[in-house]
Parts: structure tokens; C-alpha cells; sequence
């Protein structure tokens, strides 16, 4: 299983694996080829395409007897692209993402040498990746699917790919679940094949339409996980003995919208705190919009005390900091807007750590927006930078904006190699602050190559406020322990053990 993308696509991949593994298979060491590769792909930016791209063909040329299984973002976007690569069986949307572990497992027979005419003719919906199904020889038909549900095509040499791809804006549920069994189980064995920090996604879809983004059109709208499997995801997480849940979301901070009744994200994370034993919850991307004064009051609340419930991690998009961009950008906020959040959420939490997005080189932008947006940032309180390059995605209204203003990459690169600079500092002096202080961390799994538990080991953990720590001691993963800071990594802390340890139940 490789994933590619933010952290909703994470637990996606973690949902198909485990769907995998329910039907009978099981994950191919080091040692063994695979006999089956998915690829969970994103579409975010051009170069997440050719990474996928690149990726399907060296596990082709290294083994070409596997069978490569194509699903996520860019699968949903254009599924015609990623069928042409040589040695994918199947492509399968965000539409079936559900459908994508039967369709790599299931019993397959031959493809029939013809299909009904009425099958080849067009639906006249452009709209439908399903439509698509019906007019082209690369397309298995949906009817043929509807009658015979455990039917798959076997994929001979040179045979075209099977692919699945349906109108991602007819789907109003979820497709996978959002925190598989298996994950819960590997928790409670303390396996090592695991991560510490598994995310549940709660919210997938999103209602913006932002000039630049693909999203939406390969996720669709907005669409919530019902509070009460929330709940229980995050119980069952706790008596596995789970110390940190991260929640995720494509537009978290619009989780409870589209329910009925109509909930709000603080009143889903104040019933988490108040139903649960959870020891720690960390919430990923929530926009600037979102950060509502009821949300920095949990905040406030669940992230106090040695050990704070609610990470100190505020994750708020920014994308520039120019007030003509963001309007250029359809963005749902100004620049004054984004700081008296941030100020507030600073308030609140002294100690926290601040992070955003911020695209460079949007179609048009010149120096003196770019000084206006590097000004603004460096006046705020944030700790570190997702810094990325415009890129243009077919299908939105930033394809065309590049075509006509399009920025010089040379220009871009040194913009980025500003910003790169100024948060390297702002994130030193932020790490430099901790240093005597007390943090809470979670431990995490070792890299084999350093497993070792000689007197040198130091064992890789997580803070609340998101910056990695050497604990000088050998440990497992998944503790909860109260670390002094002694000084500065590379790119983190280095720390000892303080207090006693809270290992898992």
C-alpha cells in the first residue's frame, strides 16, 4: 500500500489495507515482490501527479508480474492518464474507493469479448466519470458491475486497464472506514509495524472553490461521520490503550454541517473531552474561517497541564499574506482577519505551535504583493511553513490566470528561498524558548537502522506542540511521557525523561 497526500489520504490507505487484509491478504515484507501494489494517489499539484506517475513505473519495471491497483485524487481526476501507464490492472476513483480491495482480490474471470450496444452509445452526461463507462473499450460498464458484482476483468498483455471512476458529487457517505479494526488491533499488540499517531478521519469533501484547488471536483462536497461513530472510533481507540488521535478532515472545520440537527466541530471535540479518557487529541488543517472563539475557548481549556488533552497545534492555512491575492484566490478571509485569529490563538496558548500553508508565485503576483505577504508573515506568531509553488490544475479558474499572468519560476524560487530563511528563524527561536521547560511527548516507532539500544539510542517522540524530540532512553512506542528539555537537534529538540512513564493500558 503506498499513499500519497495529506493526512485524510493516510487514513484512507490505511482503510484499503485493512481492507485488503480482511479479505485474505497479507502485507508483503522487505524480503518478498509483492503480488499486489495499491497506489493511493494525490492530485493536489502537478508534481504530486508525476510522482505517482513515477512511481507506478519503477515498480513495474522492478517487478512486472505485479498487479498495480490505482485509486485516490489524481485516479478520480483523470483516470484516462493513469490507465495509458504500462502495468496498471485497475484505476479505480475516489467515487469507488470502496470497491478498491474487491476489485485487487476478487475472484477475476475473463473480460467479455463484446458488451450490448446499448452500452457503447453516449449518456450525454459529461458530468459522470461513470458516463464514461459506456462509451470507451478502457471502461468496464457500471451495468455490467450491477448484475454481476464479484465480476473483474483479468488483465492479459497490453489489454487496456479496468477502470471505475463515477460522479464523485452523487456520493453523500463515506466510502471506507474511517478507523479501520486492524489499526486498533496493532495498538493493542504494540506492534511495531504500526503508527503511534493513527488519524481518524471525520469530515471528507469541501464546499470551497478556491481558484487554484482540484479538490473539490475529486472529493466532492462536504460530508460529515456521524458523531456517534466519531465516539466510537475514539473509545474503542482508548481501550486499545492508544496515548494520541489525530483528526482529519479534507475541510475539518465544517465537520457537522450537513447533519441533522446541524453541529459545530467545538461541540463534537467538548464531547470527546467530556464522554472519553482520551489522553491526548490533536486536530489537523482547520481554516482561518473555522477558528471560531468557541473553538480557541477547547483550546484553552483541553490544553493546559502537564499532560494537555487537546495538542497545542494549530495548523491555519494562509496562502499569502497580500490582500489582492487572497481575493484573487477567492479566499473566505483578509489579512487583518487571519491575524486577529492568530492572536487570539496565541493568547490562548502560549506554547503553541503555529503553522500555515503558503503558496508562491499565484498567477499575477508581483514583488510588492509578495513583500506584502512576506511582511505580514513575518510579523505573525507562527512556528513553521508549508512553503509550495503555484500550480496550475486543469479545470479551474487558476489554469487560465496561469496561461495569462503566468510568474517566472526563477522569481518563485527566490521568493521561496525568503520564506524558506525566515521561518528557519522563527522556528529556532521558537524551539530555543523551550529549552529548561517540561513537554509532554508521545513516543514513536524507531527506524530499523536505529534500533538499536546501546548507550547512544535515543528514542523518536512527538510533542503536544509538534516538534520531535531524541528522548535519551530506550523506549517503546506509544507512551505518554513528561520530557525535560536539554538543548537543540538538527531540526528539534533533545530531551530526558522527567516523570514517571504512562504506558499503555
Amino acid at each position: 500500500m503506498e499513499t500519497f497526500g495529506c493526512r485524510a489520504s493516510q487514513a484512507d490507505g490505511d482503510a484499503i489495507a485493512a481492507a485488503l487484509e480482511a479479505l485474505g491478504a497479507c502485507p508483503a515484507d522487505a524480503s518478498a515482490a509483492p503480488d499486489i501494489i495499491v497506489v493511493n494517489t494525490c492530485t493536489v499539484t502537478a508534481e504530486a501527479d508525476r510522482d505517482a506517475r513515477a512511481y507506478v513505473r519503477r515498480v513495474q519495471r522492478a517487478n512486472p508480474r505485479v498487479r498495480i491497483v490505482v485509486t485516490g485524487c489524481y485516479a478520480q481526476r483523470a483516470p484516462e492518464e493513469i490507465a495509458a501507464l504500462p502495468g496498471v490492472f485497475a484505476v479505480v476513483g475516489n467515487s469507488h474507493k470502496g470497491q478498491v480491495a474487491s476489485i485487487a482480490l476478487g475472484p477475476f474471470k475473463p473480460q467479455p469479448a463484446s458488451w450490448p450496444d446499448e452500452n457503447r452509445g453516449s449518456s450525454g452526461n459529461e458530468n459522470s466519470r461513470a458516463a464514461m463507462a459506456t462509451s470507451s473499450p478502457h471502461f468496464v460498464p457500471v451495468s455490467s458491475l450491477a448484475t454481476a458484482p464479484d465480476f473483474a476483468p483479468e488483465r492479459l498483455p497490453g489489454a487496456p486497464a479496468f477502470v471505475l471512476a463515477g460522479d464523485i458529487f452523487a456520493h453523500s457517505d463515506f466510502q471506507l472506514p474511517s478507523l479501520p479494526a486492524s489499526t486498533i488491533e496493532r495498538l493493542a499488540e504494540n506492534s511495531a509495524a504500526h503508527r503511534t499517531r493513527p488519524t481518524l478521519k471525520i469530515q471528507d469533501g469541501c464546499g470551497n472553490r478556491c481558484t487554484f484547488c482540484v479538490i473539490p471536483s475529486t472529493r466532492g462536497n462536504s460530508r460529515s461521520l456521524p458523531k456517534p461513530q466519531v465516539l466510537d472510533s475514539v473509545a474503542r481507540f482508548v481501550a486499545a490503550g492508544g496515548q494520541e488521535l489525530v483528526l482529519s478532515g479534507i475541510n475539518l472545520g465544517r465537520w457537522g454541517r450537513d447533519l441533522a440537527p446541524q453541529l459545530r466541530f467545538e461541540d463534537l471535540l467538548t464531547e470527546i473531552f467530556e464522554t472519553t479518557s482520551l489522553p491526548r487529541l490533536r486536530i489537523s488543517s482547520v481554516e482561518p474561517m473555522d477558528w471560531t472563539d468557541g473553538l480557541i475557548a477547547l483550546l484553552r481549556r483541553w490544553g493546559q497541564g502537564l499532560h494537555p488533552r487537546l495538542a497545542r497545534h494549530i495548523h491555519m492555512p494562509l496562502q499569502s499574506g497580500s490582500d489582492r491575492v487572497l481575493r484573487r484566490m477567492h479566499r473566505r478571509y483578509r489579512p487583518w482577519h487571519y491575524a486577529d485569529r492568530l492572536a487570539k490563538v496565541r493568547a490562548a496558548s502560549p506554547d503553541a505551535a503555529i503553522g500555515a500553508d503558503v503558496m508562491v508565485g499565484f498567477p499575477g503576483e508581483t514583488d510588492e504583493e509578495f513583500r506584502e505577504s512576506y511582511d505580514f508573515i513575518a510579523a505573525q506568531p507562527l512556528t513553521y511553513l508549508h512553503i509550495f509553488p503555484f500550480s496550475a490544475r486543469p479545470g479551474t479558474p487558476g489554469w487560465d490566470l496561469h496561461r495569462l499572468q503566468p510568474v517566472p519560476a526563477s522569481a518563485v524560487r527566490e521568493r521561496m528561498t525568503a520564506l524558506s530563511d525566515l521561518i528557519q528563524q522563527k522556528n529556532l527561536a521558537f524551539r530555543s524558548k523551550l529549552i529548561g521547560k517540561q513537554l509532554s511527548v508521545v513516543t514513536l516507532v524507531s527506524p530499523k537502522e536505529k534500533s538499536s539500544s546501546g548507550p547512544g539510542h535515543r528514542t523518536p517522540a512527538m510533542t503536544d506542540n509538534f516538534i520531535s524530540v531524541g528522548i535519551a532512553a530506550n523506549l517503546q512506542p506509544n507512551l505518554l511521557v513528561s520530557v525535560q528539555i536539554a538543548g537543540l537537534s538538527s531540526h528539534g529538540l533533545a530531551g530526558s525523561i522527567a516523570s514517571e512513564i504512562r504506558a499503555i493500558a
